[in-house]
């Protein structure tokens, strides 16, 4: 889909002196009209530098209501719509998407979640001064029902050293706070159709191929986290998909034997407890 009449002038970053990005989303049928709403507004109308391009992806057909927002917004922005004819899944739309990308510097944002009015004018900054990274993350802060409601947090390591020690683990990056150098994530095999976990193993095999990565100590997102998307990792089907993770990281060497088998213990089988439990184990890691 062409860029709307009138949109030129938005399509030059305010910032001439920061390097232009783009900004990654996908949305699917089963989304909100409201929440899609509220986080386009926040990376585009609310942000302090904003991004060249919108590169949205359709997973598949989507309702009436989402469609009016997404119309109503390429209006006042530099909107570039990829329609996809079915549901593949995120890791899919996400690798169709990157390909639309004008720009090196890529943004990744989620349909459901707020960005905050300096997220982009600090990570484009910080990535103009550290042009040897390939992903720059940042921490979140996490809500239920009401964006200035904050339920719990979600602080990562900054320095290299310390993620790569964390990735043996856990995902060393929140996936919607990251800003990567697409060329970087081509290079490694792009996204990849993987439920629930895209992202992680992208960042894995980045990081297998000598990547270099790193979180802004700061809360530059408000992720929307409620019991839905939490029942989502629970039950036999994301136990086998943790399974195959662990095996997958242990194929590509990222794990040792003694890792793999102790990410066992810590990682695949709590998804087979009760849904309480989980929770339980959830709030006390964030």
């Amino acid at each position: 889909m062409p860029d709307s009449p009138g949109t030129t002038n938005q399509l030059q970053n305010p910032d001439n002196s920061m390097p232009p990005f783009s900004v990654l989303i996908a949305v699917y049928n089963q989304e909100l009209p409201e929440r899609l709403k509220v986080a386009l507004d926040s990376i585009w109308d609310k942000q302090k530098l904003k991004p060249s391009e919108i590169v949205l992806v359709k997973d598949g057909p989507l309702t009436e209501e989402l469609d009016k927002v997404i119309g109503l917004f390429n209006e006042i922005a530099p909107l570039k719509v990829i329609s996809l004819e079915q549901n593949h899944g995120l890791g899919y739309a996400l690798a169709n998407g990157l390909t639309h990308c004008s720009n090196d510097l890529v943004a990744r944002m989620d349909s459901d979640d707020l960005s905050k009015p300096d997220r982009f004018a600090k990570q484009i900054s910080y990535m103009k001064a550290h042009p040897e990274l390939d992903i720059l993350g940042a921490n979140i802060e996490e809500f239920d029902h009401q964006p200035d409601q904050i339920r719990s947090h979600r602080r990562l390591p900054s320095t290299f050293a310390r993620l790569l020690l964390f990735s043996k683990l856990r995902s060393p990056l929140n996936h919607m706070t990251v800003v990567f150098k697409k060329a970087s994530v081509l290079k490694a095999g792009s996204y990849q159709p993987f439920h629930v976990y895209e992202d992680y193993y992208l960042w894995v095999r980045m990081l297998q191929n000598g990547a270099q990565i790193a979180n802004i100590p700061e809360y530059l997102v408000t992720a929307r986290l409620d019991e839905s998307q939490l029942s989502r990792r629970h039950g036999s089907y994301i136990f086998k998909q943790e399974m195959r993770l662990q095996r997958e990281m242990l194929q590509l060497h990222f794990l040792n034997r003694w890792e793999y088998s102790r990410n066992l213990v810590l990682r695949a089988f709590p998804r087979l407890l009760p849904f309480w439990v989980l929770k339980l184990i959830y709030k006390v890691l964030h």
